[in-house]
Parts: C-alpha cells; structure tokens; sequence
C-alpha cells in the first residue's frame, strides 16, 4: 500500500495497527487510544474473519464493529470497512449472515466498504495455490491482488 501511495504521489502516512490473529473486539479494545494518538483522516477496519473462525456469535461481531466505526468517525475518520467471508464448512446461513453484516455496519454508519478482500484470491479455480499450508492466510503472492480490492474505494479519500 505505501508503495502504490508513493506511486500516486499521495501526501498520505500508513501507520499498521494490526495485530495477526485479532479478533474485534480485540480491535475495538485497542482503537480509542489509537485513534487518539494517531489523529487518522482514514481508518480501515479489516477484522471478524478471525470472529468466524472462532464461531462468534454474529450479533458481538457486528456491535465491535459498529463501535469502531462509529468511534473513528467520532474522531473526524472516514471509515473503510473491508470484508470477509467464511469456509463453507461453516454453513451456509453463517456464512451468508457473516458475510452480509459488513454491508448492514457499513450502510447503517454511511462508511465505505469493501465487500471481500479475498475476491479474485478465494473465489478462483487454483485458490489453493494463493494460499499458505493452513488454507486460511493468503500467501504473499495474493497481497497484491488484496491491494487492488481495497484501492478504489480508499483512493478517493485519500484525496
């Protein structure tokens, strides 16, 4: 991302506040004293996949994320959801509740969205091959292709 900011010439700053294996509420923990010390124009709110694969309850997943949305706008943020989807093993009615609550968090708090940030990475015939051992964390390989998800919608508030 910093190289594709470079690229555009855009007088912007990335600060990664991940934590590998977070969860939203683990996320929703950490932001208030982030979004204090970091002052961002932009939040991107990329967590619940680790939710699902834990079987969280959906309700916890979506209220984490209202709140972070809600609080980095309260900090004068825009806010760029990005979403996720679970294995199939996890039901059908799981997954689609899962998957749609991004868009119902978005809609409802009028902040930005990325619908699946493994499109074109988890939804392909050779998606194995995109992904590491665990058939879980996408390989370095597919980053690219996750940057080029999430880019048109960020872009333009980065302007």
């Amino acid at each position: 991302m910093e190289s594709r900011i470079r690229n555009d010439k855009l007088a912007v700053r990335v600060v990664n506040a991940s934590i590998s294996g977070d969860t939203t509420s683990g996320g929703r923990s950490r932001l208030p004293a982030l979004l204090t010390q970091h002052k961002p124009q932009v939040v991107i709110v990329e967590l619940g996949g680790n939710d699902a694969l834990r079987g969280l309850p959906l309700p916890i997943t979506r209220a984490n994320l209202e709140a972070m949305t809600a609080a980095a706008q309260a900090a004068g943020a825009k806010v760029v959801l990005v979403g996720m989807a679970v294995p199939p093993n996890y039901g059908r009615q799981y997954g689609e509740d899962f998957t749609r609550l991004f868009d119902t968090v978005a809609q409802a708090r009028k902040a930005a969205l990325v619908p699946f940030l493994l499109a074109g990475v988890a939804d392909v015939p050779n998606a194995d091959e995109q992904f590491q051992a665990d058939r879980i964390h996408p390989k370095a390989s597919a980053h690219p292709r996750m940057l080029d998800n999430v880019w048109p919608v960020l872009k333009p508030l980065l302007r």
